[in-house]
């Protein structure tokens, strides 16, 4: 068995060189994998990449927050990732009276940096090999018994990685559960923001030029990381210490230049390369479209909101920026895997396992199962997602659903004390983030969507009927008087009625309350007929596509393969490449400040800048930031490399291990990405660590920040 898992895990990870294509993981990195690193001007060993015993980059690598990457730049714990990724903590230290999302901030000591209340950061401290425990344990199971199964064995591998010590570990399956691997970590607590720029640099083009290039946005905050007296984690406290890491990051400032190498380690969140042309079908014709949709519908009422009053602005500005990020990915993800004709390409490879299958036991039925499994559940796909991301995208509906629990408590007879204290904490923290007259239009709008567009015999029962009260079910009108009465009558608005509620709690009062009504009418709508189908649905998938990676692994052994992304720790490797996205239509690898100027419209919402922002440009005060090739200063550039969500923050190393940009983003051309990658318009988005250091140095005044850095010159 050893030998032949083996051969199958040998087969998962062999690599052909194509273009700049792959997620890999570090820890296994193949010679192969390793000679082409070389080949394209690494100038670093497999172990300065990743060691256990020894300093390596992977020490310098963090998972920032709860899906980000960020590195450590200085010997004193100091942070840099994304502006994007640092949002909520910087809109949580802001107010009206100290804007910081809107003017900036830099620490001018120590002690002016502030604490980040939520945040934390997870150090990988090794990475091992389970396969052969997972399997052991699962061998002979049914599928049914499986999961079961599984989840103990994890358990067990879990508790022995971390017993005896403060670390954290996850089991995580690779190649569609084919492998598994430990990830074993060690987090912080004590995180401390440092700097930021106004959010005019730091998102500057906003929703119009997201997944954009050319792009100019300044996308970076900086942090900072504490720990006890002895370098270890522990809550803040104004005795903790920065922390002194394994590894950290030079800057380098010398530039980059066509075809320079580069490297990105960081945490990609999710990737389905080995998707089935049915699971393609379902994403552009049924999944897509809807999340669009609904998530266009959200953000028009908060973005009206939010124009009126910078109070409101800053109050929605967190929620708006992650709604925001992916409504416009979803609609170009589609659009590309139509324009690569995705589908097609998937369902020519189907073809051909399905010939190499056949007479093969174990292979010759998957398609056949994956068309039996696509059939019962597609039916049932949109009523899902407009739960999700419609009835629950009222901040009102997701806060009444989660009244469940206290619902199910109460008739169960359990503790009910502890259920209405948790229920009164998280009302404290769902009216704190409240906007009604947003949320009021954004309840009535998903209600009337989900009338207009799911079957009627998905509908929960009884509830429409209930509407008609409110006027003609095909007029918006009734919709929107339906919500104001249920924003004006809903206890969870009075203090009083909640306040004589919590204190006795009974299932009658919350079943009557119309907001609870409302949401639960449709979770539990969802949860009781739906759920269970896309429970196994799910399974099944799975399953299926553990099968059909297996099976690949051995039709063609010498394809290019590597897992998934997971969150997990990988690196992607290219160079710094222009591109072609269409006919006639080249774009330059760089962009500079003289674009950044180009797009500025004062008082805009998206490309306003500050005065002091212009006077600087117009001195070229650039300092040592100054490209030499241009005589400018650049903002961004674009490499070949491989990435995706959870990247953001990521370092961009050269040849050398010097950090020379952070990855922010993907381009328009290439948002098939997830699920297919294009060697030709593949390209991911960089903010130069130049126009960091300018940003920090120049326009912030944070020398003291720049002194802390090692930077090669």
């Amino acid at each position: 068995m050893k030998k032949n898992l083996f051969l199958l895990l040998l087969l998962l990870s062999v690599k052909m060189v194509k273009a700049d294509e792959g997620m890999w993981l570090p820890y296994l990195l193949g010679q192969q994998t390793y000679a082409d690193m070389v080949k394209k001007g690494l100038k670093l060993s497999k172990e300065q990449l990743y060691s256990i015993n020894k300093s390596s980059i992977k020490d310098a690598i963090i998972i920032f927050g709860g899906g980000c990457t960020g590195e450590i730049v200085s010997n004193e714990g100091l942070i840099f990732t994304n502006h994007h990724c640092g949002y909520g903590a910087i809109a949580a230290a802001s107010s009206v009276q100290n804007n910081y999302l809107r003017d900036g901030f830099y620490a001018r000591s120590k002690q002016e940096e502030i604490p980040a209340k939520g945040l934390s950061v997870q150090f990988l401290v090794r990475v091992e090999d389970v396969t052969a425990k997972v399997d052991e344990a699962i061998k002979g199971t049914t599928l049914a018994d499986r999961a079961p199964k599984m989840q103990a064995v994890y358990g067990d591998i879990i508790k022995a990685a971390t017993e005896g010590n403060a670390y954290e570990a996850k089991v995580v399956p690779m190649f569609k559960g084919n492998q598994f691997l430990l990830f074993v970590y060690e987090r912080y607590t004590d995180v401390r923001l440092v700097g930021t720029p106004p959010e005019n640099v730091g998102k500057f083009g906003g929703d119009t030029d997201n997944w954009e290039w050319p792009r100019h946005t300044g996308d970076f905050s900086v942090f900072r990381v504490y720990g006890n007296a002895s370098g270890k984690p522990a809550e803040y406290a104004a005795s903790n210490v920065p922390l002194k890491p394994k590894h950290f990051l030079p800057v380098s400032i010398k530039g980059v230049k066509e075809n320079d190498y580069a490297m990105i380690f960081g945490y990609p969140g999710g990737t389905n390369r080995y998707e089935t042309s049915y699971g393609v079908k379902l994403k552009t014709d049924v999944e897509n479209p809807s999340i669009v949709s609904l998530r266009d519908a959200r953000l028009k009422f908060m973005f009206e909101e939010m124009k009126k009053d910078p109070a409101v602005k800053l109050q929605l500005a967190s929620s708006y920026a992650g709604i925001a990020n992916y409504w416009k990915f979803f609609g170009g993800e589609s659009e590309q895997l139509l324009k690569y004709h995705v589908f097609e390409e998937k369902q020519k490879n189907e073809a051909a396992f399905q010939q190499w299958a056949k007479g093969k036991p174990e292979f010759e039925n998957v398609f056949s199962q994956y068309e039996d499994i696509y059939k019962k559940w597609s039916p049932y796909a949109k009523v899902r997602l407009y739960v999700m991301e419609g009835i629950l995208g009222s901040p009102l509906a997701a806060y009444a659903s989660s009244l469940q629990q206290l619902e199910a408590t109460i008739l169960k007879n359990g503790d009910v004390k502890a259920a209405a204290a948790a229920a009164d904490a998280a009302r404290t923290n769902f009216l704190k983030d409240e906007n009604k007259p947003s949320d009021q239009k954004i309840l009535a709008a998903m209600a009337q969507r989900y009338y207009e567009d799911i079957p009627k015999d998905q509908h929960p029962i009884g509830f429409y009927d209930g509407l008609k009260s409110f006027g003609d079910l095909n007029d918006e009108k009734t919709y929107r008087n339906w919500a104001a009465n249920v924003f004006n009558n809903t206890i969870i608005f009075n203090d009083a009625k909640w306040k004589t509620f919590i204190s006795q709690p009974d299932a009658v009062t919350l079943q009557e309350d119309p907001a609870f009504a409302y949401a639960s009418a449709f979770v539990k709508n969802y949860s009781q007929k739906y759920a269970p189908i896309y429970a196994q649905f799910t399974a099944q998938n799975n399953e299926l596509g553990r099968l059909y990676l297996k099976g690949e692994a051995l039709r063609t052994p010498n394809a290019n393969r590597y897992p998934d992304a997971n969150f997990t720790m990988r690196l992607s490797y290219g160079q710094v490449k222009p591109y072609k996205p269409r006919d006639a239509v080249s774009y330059d690898y760089v962009t500079t400040i003289d674009g950044v100027m180009e797009k500025y419209k004062p008082g805009d919402y998206e490309f306003d800048l500050h005065q002091n922002f212009i006077d600087l440009v117009k001195k070229k005060d650039f300092g040592q930031y100054i490209d030499a090739k241009r005589q400018t200063l650049v903002v961004g550039f674009i490499t070949g490399n491989d990435i995706t969500g959870g990247n953001s923050g990521s370092p961009v190393i050269n040849a050398n291990g010097e950090l020379i940009g952070l990855a922010f983003d993907g381009n328009y051309e290439a948002l098939s990405h997830k699920l297919q990658f294009d060697k030709n318009s593949n390209r991911t988005i960089n903010v130069d660590i130049r126009y960091v250091l300018w940003c920090i140095d120049k326009l912030g005044g944070a020398k003291n920040i720049i002194n802390e850095l090692k930077i090669v010159k």
